[in-house]
C-alpha cells in the first residue's frame, strides 16, 4: 500500500481553536508509524486537474484570496492562509498521483492531505474544504485513464454535499454515503439520487454505533458498490464518526474503521484509494487511521 504525503499539508494553518488544525496531521503520522506501507511525497497539483470538476473562475477566485499574512475568511467556517492554495494543490496532486498509481498496478493507496474536500461544492468552498480532491479523482479515472466505472464511497460523519454536486450529473460514477442526520451541511436525504440514479445515501441518526453502522453497510453500501462492479473504488475517508469526536454525536470505535477497510476491499474489485476527510479527536484519528489504513495494506498486499 502506498500511502501520500507532502510537508505543504501543514502551510495550511487555521486560526486558533479551528478542529481542522496542523496537529490533525501528526495524529495521522503518528496512526502510520510502523505500518508496512510504501511512502511517496503528493505532487503538486495543476490547474488543468482542479478544472475536472470545477470552473476556471472558481480556481482563480480562491487562488486570488489567498492572503500574504494572516487569514481570509471565504465562509463561516472556511479559511485561507499564505500556504493554504498550496497545501490543497498537494491533496490535489496527491489524489492524481494515488489514482494513477492504483490504476496502473492494483492494489490500495491513501492520501494523507489537508484540507479535506468533500464540502467544495462546484462554485463554493464550503465546511473546510476548497476543492473536491476525491471528486477530482473520480473524475480523472475516468477521463484521463478511461476506466468505465468509477464508485466513491464517503463514511465521513458529514454528508460530502461537495462530491455528490461535482458527480451529480456523472452517469459513470455511483457515490455512496453515510451520514449523521440532522448535522452540517443538511444535505443527504435518501430522496437525493443524482440526475442518473447512481447516488445512494444512508443517513444515520446520532448515536448510532459501530453495530447498527454495520448493518447499514451490509443491507445498502456495500451491496451497492459490489452491483456497480467499479474499475476503481475511492474512498472518502473521514474518521470524525468516532464516539469521541467533539464535531458530531455518532458512536463508532476505531475497530469499526478496521472492519470498513476490510469490507470495502472485498467490493472494490482490487483498486482503492483513500483520501482524509474529517477527524478532529486527535487521539481517536491516531487509532482510527492505523486501523483503517493496517487492514487495508494487510489486504492488498
Amino acid at each position: 500500500m502506498i500511502v501520500f504525503s507532502h510537508a505543504d499539508s501543514a502551510g495550511h494553518v487555521t486560526p486558533q481553536g479551528h478542529p481542522e488544525r496542523v496537529a490533525r496531521l501528526q495524529a495521522v503520522e503518528a496512526g502510520l508509524t510502523g505500518l508496512a506501507v510504501e511512502r511517496r511525497d503528493c505532487p503538486i497539483g495543476l490547474r488543468e486537474d482542479v478544472l475536472r470538476c470545477h470552473p476556471a473562475g472558481y480556481h482563480d477566485q480562491v487562488l486570488a484570496a489567498v492572503p500574504t499574512e494572516g487569514w481570509v475568511q471565504l465562509d463561516g467556517d472556511t479559511f485561507l492562509a499564505p500556504g493554504s492554495y498550496r497545501a490543497a494543490m498537494r491533496a490535489v496532486g496527491g489524489i492524481g498521483a494515488a489514482v494513477d498509481a492504483v490504476v496502473a498496478d492494483g492494489g490500495a493507496a491513501f492520501v494523507a492531505g489537508r484540507p479535506p474536500g468533500h464540502h467544495a461544492e462546484t462554485a463554493r468552498p464550503m465546511g473546510f474544504c476548497l476543492f473536491g480532491t476525491v471528486a477530482i479523482g473520480a473524475k480523472r479515472a475516468l477521463d484521463l485513464h478511461g476506466l468505465g466505472r468509477v464508485a466513491v464511497v464517503d463514511f465521513d460523519v458529514h454528508h460530502g454535499n461537495g462530491t455528490q454536486d461535482l458527480l451529480w450529473d456523472e452517469a459513470r460514477c455511483l457515490f455512496a454515503s453515510s451520514q449523521q442526520m440532522p448535522l452540517f451541511p443538511g444535505s443527504g436525504r435518501p430522496e437525493e439520487k443524482g440526475a442518473h440514479g447512481q447516488v445512494l445515501n444512508v443517513p444515520l441518526r446520532s448515536d448510532t454505533d459501530g453495530a447498527a453502522m454495520r448493518a447499514a453497510y451490509e443491507r445498502l453500501i456495500l451491496p451497492a458498490v459490489a452491483d456497480w462492479k467499479p474499475d476503481l473504488l475511492l474512498v472518502s475517508a473521514g474518521f470524525d464518526a468516532h464516539r469521541a469526536d467533539p464535531l458530531a454525536g455518532l458512536e463508532w470505535e476505531a475497530e469499526d474503521y478496521r472492519w470498513l477497510a476490510a469490507r470495502l476491499w472485498e467490493v472494490s474489485g482490487g483498486r482503492v484509494v483513500s483520501s482524509l476527510e474529517g477527524g478532529y479527536d486527535l487521539a481517536a484519528l491516531t487509532e482510527s487511521v492505523r486501523a483503517y489504513v493496517e487492514e487495508m495494506a494487510r489486504l492488498s498486499a
